[in-house]
């Protein structure tokens, strides 16, 4: 009996969890990337470990910084790469993707499972109907040693989101409409439970993109039901058996919100700040220096087909640079045999490899002073793409590539029908 968050946890410790309760539970998968993994082995060798406890689940991947911009990151990649091969661990190397796309791409976050990462969009795999959430780099070495984790069971909001998103209204926007509603604080170490016919009749992959920016309202998690959607997810990729976790009627919650989002309009997140979020109508008048689709929020293939269709006979503007970046190389050869791809190099985006792209500010797109940037990643904050005298908005890659080709920031529902 419980919440979802307390019914996987239960299950992984072997007695019964409830909201606050300090459990130990055995870990599923484990995943780091280019930015924590040196972290990860520093403090991995510091606690005088001499074995990965399970090598079978754990993933390191090349993505924040790929291809290497410069040599102290190329050192960092040949560390990463020894530690996979000394280990015997999983090795996703440069232009192979997206670790948040990769993890549920290649089945290592199942239904049910307890995931953990060196990232804080781990939680993206709740969609997916998993316990993920990010930790600390000693944490995550820990954690390879022992094969378990320690958490304190979060307490959950339910979130339901009623009614049907009108044309030009994606899961984007929902998800900045909810930490408007939240604030950036309003679910500190909470478990987010996503309800609701909007939910429902999304993809898995727009589903995705909530459970992601979830840690941007201050979630540890931000979970959903395990229906045939994702079922059928993974029945293209892996034989092992879903078995998802749904709440108990029962269940008790920290509070509940629901809303009807059937009138929602396009949203905007302003800089400097995710919940800085306003209509688009209130910010159109918002000329853009660069537009940025991709990044773990907003780079699979969907994405990049309504990118497409929107563009598709259609150029940028003039003074407008439109940077694309799939989330994963499945996600780029899928895209180039549907002509998506075609349709966005010929109306003047450039393609970049399967990798987070320019969102950390490192690589592949840093704005210069004074620059406006409509990015579809999931952090706006002052210096978040390299450079703090730059301005950042937040939006879906429907607003994003309608606003590229005007030079604006749009509202597509003008296009939409």
């Amino acid at each position: 009996m419980g919440t979802i968050s307390e019914k996987i946890l239960s299950a992984h410790a072997g007695t019964d969890v409830k909201a606050g309760d300090i459990c130990v539970v055995p870990v599923d998968f484990m995943m780091s990337q280019d930015g924590t993994t040196s972290l990860t082995i520093r403090a991995f060798r510091q606690m005088a470990a001499t074995a990965v406890a399970h090598p079978e689940k754990y993933a390191i991947v090349i993505d924040h910084n790929s291809p290497s911009p410069m040599e102290s990151v190329s050192n960092i990649h040949a560390q990463m790469r020894e530690f996979a091969a000394e280990h015997g661990a999983h090795l996703y190397d440069v232009g192979e993707g997206v670790c948040h796309q990769l993890m549920p791409e290649r089945g290592h976050a199942l239904p049910g499972n307890v995931v953990v990462g060196g990232d804080s969009h781990t939680c993206t795999y709740g969609a997916l109907n998993v316990f993920a959430t990010g930790v600390g780099s000693t944490d995550l070495a820990a954690a390879l040693v022992t094969g378990q984790m320690w958490f304190r069971c979060p307490s959950t909001i339910k979130y339901v989101c009623d009614g049907t998103l009108p044309a030009g209204t994606y899961s984007k926007d929902v998800i900045l409409h909810i930490a408007k509603t939240l604030t950036s604080r309003g679910a500190t170490y909470k478990a987010l439970e996503i309800h609701g016919s909007v939910i429902d009749n999304m993809s898995v992959d727009a589903r995705m993109t909530i459970s992601n920016m979830v840690v941007e309202v201050g979630a540890k998690v931000g979970l959903m039901a395990c229906d045939q959607k994702v079922r059928d997810y993974f029945r293209r990729r892996t034989k092992a058996p879903i078995k998802g976790v749904e709440p108990s009627l029962s269940a008790v919650y920290e509070k509940v919100v629901r809303e009807d989002l059937s009138d929602l309009p396009p949203q905007i997140a302003k800089p400097h700040a995710v919940d800085n979020v306003v209509d688009v109508d209130e910010v159109t008048d918002v000329e853009v220096d660069q537009v940025y689709i991709g990044t773990c929020t907003n780079g699979c293939l969907e994405d990049l087909r309504v990118a497409a269709s929107i563009l598709d006979g259609n150029h940028v503007a003039k003074n407008v640079r439109m940077v694309v970046a799939p989330a994963s190389r499945n996600v780029l050869l899928d895209a180039m045999r549907e002509g998506v791809i075609d349709k966005l190099v010929k109306a003047g985006a450039v393609l970049i490899a399967p990798s987070c792209g320019p969102c950390v500010g490192t690589c592949n797109g840093v704005p210069s002073d004074g620059e406006v940037v409509l990015s579809t990643a999931n952090r706006n904050f002052k210096g978040r793409m390299g450079n703090s005298n730059a301005e950042i908005y937040l939006s879906s890659p429907a607003t994003a590539a309608y606003s590229a080709m005007l030079g604006h920031i749009a509202d597509v529902r003008e296009v939409m029908k």
